[in-house]
């Protein structure tokens, strides 16, 4: 029998389990509170923050204000981020009952590929809209060849709404899926009995069901919407249609003279405050969620409500949505990557080359970005993993007096949009003494990183976590071990397979990433999504295509490998 007895002590005096809770809290809210304390610093001095000479002032949010176009700006977020949700809830509602619940034909692998886009970045999917559906896209060409015009525009807000609502549907359905499968069989029964067809009886009785996902989805695909940069980047730019994330990028990085650090200072805050809000309205409206549980502890096995002769029209409807939206996409990212040009007015095998491929492999620092992309996230993910695991054991299985207070801390990421976390960041290493060592390097990156996925870290072990029982810790203790010991020779070994699903997790967030690090890569440490940003703004979109292509491929492989080999859960 192994021997688990430890005392506990530093050999100094001091408890070995509390020097290690201080010190996971106090690593903790210095980490999470680096990148924000600077811009709120930043958003009331006059001058940019590093500047000795720079004064408190109030004027930055009155500039701000006065801007012109500003109150058309924060408008914009505002249309475009709600537009995102109202159509990424239709569409993901719809797709997770017809999945999750009817005899949907081939309803398995339609799934699979509906929640494919979760895995790449926005800026892969915006393109990919652009190839197909852009003024100068396959299928726009092809509608004006042969139809006589497209009947959509992607460069206007309301076109720039529905692209991210429909890139953003798979994020409801997913979260739509998982309760729309556990919602109580009976109840849709006994609409039946009464009459009710099919659809009578999901309508009437199995969306309301879920509302608590519904909700919780629509307050994260709306914060998502108003902190998105790629789709506002790519089809606002060209309009001159800026939305505060473009805004931020635009004064921030490219001003022309000198970067607006005030304005930006300013813009960022009210950004920050609003999606706090929208985080903290999220969590009170599912207070009341324990009044839809339809899953109690009599067993009831889940059923398939037939369709009858809707099968297969609502078949025809899933499927066209799949493919024009996801298919089509990614199908013209790789397509475009294999030709040197993409028209309908051409066969694609007549144009056919390897030249966007050779280009970005024989170049130095395209395949410098692709290394540090697998870099960051194969050696982050691996470091964001421990310090989540130890963060989520400290605040759910230990006795610090403070542990709700560090969850807290640890959650509020989410409500840190990235450009912020980013641009605070940026802040920090130009400010901090001795923080400038690491200015440019991947190593910010990783951390950059590490602290904004906290919180998804967290959610795949914390539920896992609280299915292991504290009588193991009582047994354990009993038996002479302090806190550390029994953790680590118990606890975590339980945890093996939420860790694994942790580190996929934060593999694919970190490996397709890129408006954290927007702000703070430089020569030497560019990423994949830093690299196509440049491209597409220099319009070569060969490269860009071949850099996607790689990107997607790479995120498949690992995908694949983390399902099969490391029996990793990624996305339910």
């Amino acid at each position: 029998m192994t021997d688990i007895s430890h005392t506990g002590s530093t050999g100094l005096g001091i408890d070995r389990s509390r020097a290690i809770y201080w010190g996971v809290a106090a690593l903790t809210t210095v980490l999470v509170i680096g990148p924000i304390a600077p811009i709120l610093f930043q958003a009331f001095l006059d001058k940019p923050l590093y500047d000795d000479s720079a004064a408190l002032t109030v004027g930055n949010f009155a500039r701000l204000f006065s801007e012109p176009g500003m109150i058309g700006i924060f408008f914009n977020t505002l249309y475009f981020g709600g537009l995102t949700m109202v159509v990424a809830q239709v569409f993901g509602v719809i797709m997770a009952v017809l999945v999750g619940r009817t005899n949907l034909p081939g309803r398995q692998w339609l799934g699979e590929i509906f929640i494919w886009p979760l895995f790449v970045s926005n800026l892969v999917i915006a393109f990919g809209w652009f190839t197909m559906y852009g003024p100068s896209g396959f299928v726009t060409l092809a509608a004006k060849t042969y139809l006589g015009g497209a009947p959509w525009n992607l460069y206007t807000v309301s076109g720039m709404g529905i692209v991210a609502g429909l890139s953003q549907a798979p994020l409801t359905y997913l979260m739509c899926l998982a309760a729309v499968t556990k919602a109580d069989p009976l109840l849709e029964d006994a609409a039946r009995s009464t009459g009710a067809g099919p659809f009578r009886a999901l309508l009437s009785v199995t969306i309301p069901m879920i509302r608590p996902a519904i909700i919780y989805s629509a307050v994260l695909n709306f914060v998502v919407g108003i902190e998105m940069l790629a789709i506002p980047l790519l089809f606002g730019g060209p309009s001159g249609i800026q939305t505060v994330t473009t805004f931020l990028y635009d004064a921030g990085i490219n001003a022309a003279v000198r970067p607006e650090y005030g304005l930006v200072g300013a813009a960022a805050v009210i950004l920050l405050m609003l999606v706090a809000f929208l985080v903290w309205l999220q969590g009170y409206l599912m207070k009341s969620s324990g009044r839809f549980v339809s899953v109690r502890g009599k067993a009831s096995r889940p059923s398939t409500l037939e369709l009858g002769a809707w099968r297969w029209p609502a078949f025809l409807f899933v499927f066209s949505f799949v493919f024009l939206t996801i298919i089509s996409i990614f199908g013209g990212i790789f397509l475009r990557s294999a030709v040197s040009f993409l028209t309908p007015l051409i066969p694609f095998w007549k144009v056919l080359t390897a030249a966007n491929f050779e280009l970005v492999l024989s170049s130095a620092s395209y395949v410098r970005s692709i290394i540090n992309s697998v870099v960051v996230a194969t050696v982050g993910a691996a470091i964001g993993t421990c310090l989540i695991l130890v963060i989520a054991l400290v605040s759910r299985r230990s006795d610090f007096r403070y542990s709700r207070a560090l969850e807290y801390v640890a959650l509020f990421p989410r409500a840190l949009p990235g450009i912020i976390a980013g641009l605070g960041f940026f802040y920090a290493v130009i400010w901090l003494p001795g923080a400038d060592l690491i200015r440019g390097t991947v190593a910010v990156l990783i951390l950059a990183f590490m602290i904004r996925y906290i919180p998804v870290g967290f959610g795949a072990i914390a539920p896992a976590l609280a299915q292991v029982g504290e009588e193991l810790d009582r047994g354990a203790r009993i038996s002479g071990a302090d806190w550390w010991t029994t953790v680590t020779r118990i606890i975590v070994p339980i945890l093996k397979p939420a860790l694994f699903s942790c580190y996929a997790l934060l593999f694919i967030h970190f490996f397709k990433e890129y408006v954290t690090a927007a702000f703070l890569y430089q020569p030497g440490s560019e990423i994949i999504g830093t690299t196509m940003l440049q491209l597409v703004a220099q319009g070569d979109n060969g490269p860009v295509s071949a850099l996607a292509t790689i990107q997607v491929i790479i995120t498949a492989a690992f995908v694949i490998l983390a399902r099969r080999v490391m029996g990793a859960k990624i996305y339910g």
